[in-house]
Order: structure tokens, then sequence, then C-alpha cells
């Protein structure tokens, strides 16, 4: 006999399976039938009530650990490429090193690129609470955001002085951010460094290592 009737969904087939045990039973014992005959069927329909909820539950707590796992993955993603892209632009890196850390290596081109000659031009765009966005150009075309021919981006380094602390002018003096390759690069701040000033500087990085002049200082206030 064909079980059509019966729904595919878990959700459905619950409520059907309930509805229809207490169908059947009165309908049972309004014919006068022994009810004895119907134990198997209530057993079973026990154990899928007890078996149906606990696997929604632990459905329910899978999907929660696999959203834990996922932004626990973005977070340490998120903390391993400026420190990979920082390694990658040292002067003294080696592939060897980069081969020990498990990094790209980059194939040799036949050559050494030449350094970048030109600066980043900087601006920080500071609408934004507690954000600086940070836009930079060539000066050698300053009207288009494309970076120069032969680079990977610009290293992008950043100190937080107080109020009346004057601006380090040494990049020296400021921490690796990151390495910015599309013309733009945000940094986001605690509440505790509101009021602040950031200082930056940038210079271009290219396939190889080399590295251009140091941009001029560009400083913002960090907006509370």
């Amino acid at each position: 006999m064909p079980t059509t009737y019966i729904p595919r969904p878990d959700g459905d087939f619950a409520a059907f399976s309930n509805h229809y045990y207490e169908a059947v039973e009165k309908w049972w014992n309004m014919q006068g039938l022994d009810p004895s005959d119907l134990t198997d069927l209530k057993k079973a329909l026990d154990t899928w009530n007890a078996m149906f909820p606990a696997h929604v539950a632990a459905q329910a707590r899978a999907e929660g650990a696999r959203q834990n796992k996922d932004a626990a993955r973005r977070e340490l993603e998120r903390q391993v490429r400026p420190i990979a892209n920082f390694i990658q632009t040292y002067p003294k890196t080696t592939d060897a090193d980069r081969a020990t850390i498990g990094i790209t290596v980059r194939q040799p081109t036949g050559g050494t690129s030449p350094a970048p000659t030109s600066r980043p031009l900087v601006r920080v765009d500071t609408a934004d609470r507690l954000r600086h966005t940070i836009r930079f150009t060539d000066e050698a075309t300053p009207t288009r955001r494309a970076r120069p021919k032969n680079t990977l981006g610009a290293e992008v380094r950043l100190r937080l002085v107080g109020a009346g602390e004057p601006p380090p002018a040494d990049p020296e003096a400021l921490a690796y951010l990151t390495l910015a390759t599309s013309g733009i690069a945000t940094t986001d701040f605690p509440l505790s460094d509101a009021g602040k000033t950031a200082v930056y500087m940038l210079r271009w990085v290219g396939p190889r290592g080399a590295v251009g002049p140091w941009s001029e200082v560009c400083s913002a206030t960090v907006a509370a």
C-alpha cells in the first residue's frame, strides 16, 4: 500500500504522526478493538518523540559551533595577513625564510626589479567615528588610483601620539600597519585612543622587496 500520505520533512512528519496516533487510538476504542494491538505503534511514537527533539537540538548546537568556528577562522586570518605581508616585504627576508614559514615564495623573473622612485600621496578620511580611511595615489599620477608599475602596493606605518606630542619624522619610529594594494586602507581604534593623533607614512614596495622613498608625514585626529 503506498505511503505517500506520510510527509517527508521531519517537522511535518512529527505533527502528522502525533495526530495520526491520537485519531487512530480514538477510532480503535470506538470500534471496541483490543488496545494492545497499538502497543508497538505507541512505543515507536514515543521513541520518535524523544529522538526528534534531541536531533533538532544537536543540529542547533552544531550550527552554533560552526558559526563560532567560522568567526574564529576569520579573526585568525585577519591576524595572519598583516604579519605575512610584513615578513614578505621585509628587506632581510629570504626565500628560505618564506618557505620555512609557509608563505608565498615568488618565482624569479630573470633579473632584479628596480626600486620604486616615486612616493605615495596620502590623505586620511576621518568621517567615521574611531576609524581612519587612508587613501593614497602616486605623486607621478595623482589623479589616478593605480599604483606605479612593478609595485605590490604601499607599506603603511602608523604611530599614535598624545596631545602636545610632536609627530615623529623618522619612519622607524612608526609601527608597521599593513601592505595596502588597492589605494585604500582602513584602521579602527579603541575608544581609549579617541582624541589622539595618528601619524602615517607610506612607501611603495616592489615585487621582490625593493622599496621606494617614504611619503610626507600625514596626521589625523581619531574622532570620538
